[in-house]
């Protein structure tokens, strides 16, 4: 959950995060639905939202933020506004990899988990997308991209920021 910008969530309500944490109390297992829906608000899980869900929750500070850090998905900081998620399983490895994601990050001048000082890029490893065949493979902005070199890499970055 690292992020090389100081995002703040300037969005933050305490008035929204308790009602987006009601909303979720009757659930079996609210805990990560709640978690979701904070995310899905403010761009990430702010650190004030916290203690009002373990509190909603009886549960300790440290249980919610062992939840936060604990699942790749949720965020201390908003992403960027495009997410690339790189696999780094042995497959996408094997075939060039790890050489188009160090021309990726040097070119963006950031490493794994961080966003462009600009805030509009994040790179995230993620542990196999299934896309095998198509090694190496990569989802930028929910979007598949296979047989990635790093230029191709590059070209669908910068796609996905003009749109």
């Amino acid at each position: 959950m690292a992020s090389k910008t100081t995002n703040l969530v300037a969005d933050w309500d305490p008035n929204r995060a308790a009602e987006i944490i009601n909303a979720h109390l009757g659930l079996e297992g609210p805990a990560l639905p709640i978690l979701h829906g904070l995310q899905a608000a403010f761009g990430c899980v702010p650190s004030e939202a916290i203690p009002m869900v373990a509190k909603a929750l009886n549960r300790s500070r440290a249980e919610i933020h062992g939840v936060v850090t604990f699942y790749h998905d949720f965020r201390d900081a908003p992403a960027g506004k495009t997410v690339v998620k790189l696999c780094r399983a042995e497959a996408c490895q094997a075939v060039g990899g790890r050489e188009a994601a160090t021309f990726l990050l040097a070119s963006l001048g950031i490493g794994w988990g961080e966003t462009t000082p600009d805030g509009a890029i994040t790179v995230e490893p993620i542990y196999c997308l299934g896309l095998c065949a198509a090694a190496p493979a990569a989802l930028v902005n929910g979007e598949p991209h296979g047989r990635l070199d790093g230029m191709a890499l590059i070209e669908a970055v910068a796609e996905a920021t003009q749109s």
